[in-house]
């Protein structure tokens, strides 16, 4: 911010403030990106739908321009395969500098702006690790949300049936996807203050420790349980450190299944669920595709 001039009251943006609002955006983005492919009768998911989607309800938020954006989507895709993390870390770091350096001179009503108003005064590079956590935790988690719970909609038998007909809800087949087959199957890294011995094996103090959410969901000792509509997953860890923007996930993912099923109620899997490939990394899980077939239908009107 400059010198000079009074500093404005930091304030959310009103689509943050208002989940009416944000359902509004969800939905108007949604539809859109729909009426790219619905007329076509094939579509891949990740591709066509849950990329440009969560990419595209990101950048709103953050009052990005999408030649920024995506840049910064594909150094992200790329830090998390592990690939080439330091050139993508580069690429990754100079997309959000030029972000932030648009919002010194264009300030909008967007988080990237509050994040510069509050009085914590961040300078340009200070401003970028802020950036790179709720962008890396906006796009590719969401993404891959998104997509894991189709594929066990369009898949299981428990859910298959039950959401398309509406007796049983898209945050059940949420809550399954987050407690058996999360999209950050390993992260939240942590550090022992002092040593500790867990089943035998001493964890060294001061050294990082990945948790494995989807180990600790599916340890046998609870994975037979009866899990129906049940939230107790470490998906989003636990504590002060847990996610928080645990809401707004919810509503964007679950909105935008709810739309993709409105939109498309005869949608399905266009090949054998065992052809399915998951993308290599340490801390993901996520497909490399998702084909589906449907009805060609015309364009769906704009809200």
């Amino acid at each position: 911010m400059p010198a000079t001039g009074r500093r404005r009251s930091p304030r959310l943006p009103v689509w943050i403030c208002s989940r009416y609002a944000l359902r509004a955006t969800v939905e108007r983005l949604a539809i859109a990106q729909v009426n790219t492919f619905c007329a076509d009768g094939t579509a891949d998911l990740i591709q066509q739908y849950a990329f440009p989607l969560s990419f595209a309800v990101v950048n709103v938020l953050f009052g990005c321009p999408p030649e920024i954006g995506t840049r910064v989507a594909d150094s992200m895709a790329k830090i998390f395969e592990g690939d080439d993390a330091d050139q993508a870390n580069a690429m990754l770091a100079q997309a959000l500098l030029d972000l932030v350096t648009l919002k010194r001179n264009e300030p909008g009503n967007d988080l990237t702006t509050r994040l510069m108003e509050h009085p914590a005064a961040l300078d340009d590079h200070e401003m970028i690790p802020q950036l790179v956590s709720l962008y890396g935790s906006g796009i590719e988690p969401q993404q891959n949300l998104i997509v894991n719970t189709m594929r066990l909609i369009l898949t299981d038998d428990r859910f298959a049936g039950n959401v398309l007909g509406g007796s049983q809800s898209t945050r059940a087949a949420l809550d399954e996807v987050l407690f058996t087959d999360p999209p950050l199957s390993n992260y939240c890294i942590s550090y022992p203050r002092h040593p500790v011995l867990i089943d035998d094996i001493w964890l060294p103090a001061h050294q990082p420790v990945v948790i494995s959410m989807a180990g600790c969901n599916n340890d046998p000792a609870i994975s037979g349980a009866d899990r129906a509509d049940n939230s107790s997953h470490l998906s989003w860890s636990i504590g002060v450190h847990a996610c928080p923007a645990r809401s707004v996930a919810y509503l964007v993912v679950q909105d935008a299944i709810d739309q993709l099923l409105d939109a498309l109620p005869e949608i399905e899997l266009a090949v054998p669920a065992d052809e399915l490939t998951w993308r290599p990394g340490p801390f993901h899980r996520a497909l490399t595709r998702l084909p589906v077939r449907f009805p060609p239908s015309p364009p769906l009107r704009l809200p």
